[in-house]
């Protein structure tokens, strides 16, 4: 699926121009300093002026760069379902789990859920049937199955994994970018 640049401003859609190809490590990351330095001293109004929620994008892209830091204090004084959401996501990241299950009780039933199952069984159904997620999204089946795949680096089952993660990235990033 690709990802929508078209509601970002030029500043930080040249941040996300690779974000169909590149996929994010299953746990956290150095920062790529050097691309997003002068943006984090932007008002983040004018970094995602029409977006339903301005502080999850920055959240979001805060993740992507790998400002993993950065990107969990942000989250964790959003207290909407989004802000429980990239919290969540940062913990699995982290890895803690516990802790992500936690704050995905939190997110409840959201909306990009529909289209994220979709998204994971049509990547799971490249590779493996270990993850097929039925017709519903279950958070805490998918923190477990990245546990898993940590494990295997290389593997089949961590691509699978970084594929739905980014799936995942993308869905909520444009959820929280796109205007109100």
């Amino acid at each position: 699926m690709p990802f929508d640049l078209s509601h970002f401003t030029p500043e930080v859609a040249a941040l996300l121009q690779d974000a169909d190809t590149r996929l994010m490590p299953l746990t956290k990351e150095s920062a790529r300093r050097d691309q997003a330095t002068s943006l984090l001293n932007t008002p983040v109004r004018n970094l995602f002026p029409q977006a339903r929620s301005s502080e999850a994008s920055l959240a979001g892209l805060l993740l992507y760069l790998g400002y993993w830091n950065d990107a969990h204090e942000v989250a964790q004084e959003i207290e909407t379902p989004e802000g429980s959401y990239w919290h969540a996501i940062v913990h699995r990241m982290e890895p803690d789990a516990w802790n992500s299950k936690y704050w995905f009780q939190r997110v409840g039933d959201h909306p990009i859920f529909p289209d994220l199952v979709k998204a994971a069984n049509a990547i799971t159904a490249k590779g493996t049937d270990r993850m097929q997620m039925g017709s519903q999204w279950s958070p805490a089946a998918f923190i477990d199955f990245c546990e898993e795949a940590r494990q295997l680096p290389g593997s089949t089952q961590e691509r699978i994994a970084m594929e739905t993660q980014q799936a995942e990235w993308g869905l909520l990033m444009n959820w929280c970018a796109r205007p109100r």
